[in-house]
């Protein structure tokens, strides 16, 4: 009724002010019942979710409290200029903060933080705490060097001057066994150090090799399930939904006795005379055994998105174009596979994900020589205490699902544009 008229006309224009006023208070108020009605999850995504991804961000950058520590050592040991061995200035510097640390029994943080920055820092400030209270005034360089003799190695010195900062992002480059010497330029560590990049590598190819090997799995499986009659499909589908009803680390120890030297695969392949006692098969402890328990534990969040979707493609365009000439395999490529897009993507950045990050199957299963870039990160959380670095190359491989995310979603909004 009110579309008939016209807010332009003098007699209508006030009634159509008022309806017009009426409509933005309406939307206004759907939007402030739409707001609260979510707030709820916003505040239990933001505590967490964005809270703790936000303190692992500053956590990888943070360097304050060793910064606090040596706080005298701060104010003169940037004006070094790093050729040469620092003047007396730097280690009587360094020498009120070192005792300082001892009288407060902080000193243990500073060894293990410098540490990070040089190997031996550590064992070389827990031996000159031991001594520094036999310290006389004044020539404190020449006591530090008699105390031990690395106090003379500018690398130490160096290593003392980049952890004099309050934030820095050089746990980014060690995430790329990469380093910043002291001329500022970037740098690979030392080769028998690299081991980080061998690690994303192998983590992005198992990740890749897994959804592949899911996808190759799953798609016959959900082709079955989305075809058979109800009483086989749903007992396959109870197949499929099994693994979840049994804890993960179940499953993974299920497969180490499967695969173990002495376990069900080796012994069956001795009995059928297949491979020699001597010479079982080396399936666990490495990337093979990864590979294959990943696999089997994440294929069913590769089935169930297709057979969600294979479920709404009706059998008789497969049957409608053999019967109009085309093969069956011309039929499926051209016709039922493009149908299937949106499965495939779905269940295909759904394994990737998950596989990307996982921890314990590769750790149970794979040891060393299968270990995930996810085994490094618990690696420095729990042994080394490494923190920053831990958080650093988290962030890194939160990146790279967001990029894996983002790929996927231009993909999909590409392809959802052509069939529009």
């Amino acid at each position: 009724m009110w579309a008939a008229y016209n807010v332009s006309d003098p007699i209508y224009a006030s009634d159509g002010q008022l309806l017009s006023v009426k409509l933005k208070k309406a939307e206004a108020h759907r939007r402030r019942t739409a707001f609260f009605l979510v707030l709820p999850l916003l505040l239990f995504i933001s505590l967490t979710y964005l809270f703790p991804i936000g303190q692992l961000l500053v956590q990888s950058v943070d360097n304050r409290e060793l910064f606090r520590f040596l706080s005298h050592t701060n104010e003169v040991i940037h004006q070094w200029d790093g050729d040469q061995l620092p003047d007396e200035a730097v280690y009587s510097a360094f020498y009120k903060d070192l005792s300082s640390a001892v009288d407060n029994k902080q000193h243990g943080k500073i060894a293990t933080r410098l540490n990070y920055e040089k190997s031996g820092f550590s064992s070389l400030i827990k031996k000159t705490s031991r001594k520094i209270k036999t310290f006389a005034a004044g020539n404190y360089k020449i006591q530090f060097i008699k105390a031990d003799k690395r106090w003379g190695n500018i690398e130490y010195m160096l290593a003392l001057k980049k952890a004099a900062v309050p934030f820095h992002g050089r746990k980014y480059l060690t995430a790329f066994d990469l380093d910043q010497n002291a001329a500022g330029e970037i740098v690979q560590i030392p080769e028998n150090r690299r081991i980080n990049i061998t690690l994303w590598l192998r983590t992005i190819m198992v990740a890749l090799g897994v959804t592949l090997s899911c996808l190759i799995l799953s798609f016959p499986i959900a082709y079955m399930l989305a075809t058979m009659r109800a009483k086989y499909s749903n007992l396959l589908m109870i197949c499929v939904l099994l693994p979840f009803w049994t804890s993960l680390l179940v499953r993974t120890s299920s497969w180490m006795v499967l695969l173990q030297k002495q376990g069900l695969i080796n012994d069956t392949l001795v009995f059928l005379d297949i491979v020699l006692d001597e010479n079982r098969l080396a399936l666990m402890y490495n990337m093979l055994g990864t590979f294959i328990a990943m696999t089997q534990i994440l294929l069913p969040f590769m089935v169930l998105p297709l057979y969600s979707v294979m479920k709404t493609i009706s059998p008789n365009l497969m049957q409608a174009a053999t019967s109009m000439g085309s093969t069956p395999l011309h039929a499926f490529r051209r016709i039922y596979l493009p149908l299937t897009y949106s499965g495939i993507s779905a269940g295909s950045i759904l394994v990737f994900v998950l596989a990307i990050g996982y921890y314990i199957t590769p750790a149970l299963v794979g040891g060393a020589k299968g270990a995930l870039i996810s085994n490094r990160i618990a690696y420095h959380m729990n042994s080394s205490l490494d923190w920053a670095l831990a958080t650093a190359m988290g962030t890194v491989l939160l990146a790279t699902v967001l990029c894996a995310y983002w790929a996927y979603n231009r993909v999909v909004g590409i392809d959802n544009m052509r069939l529009g």
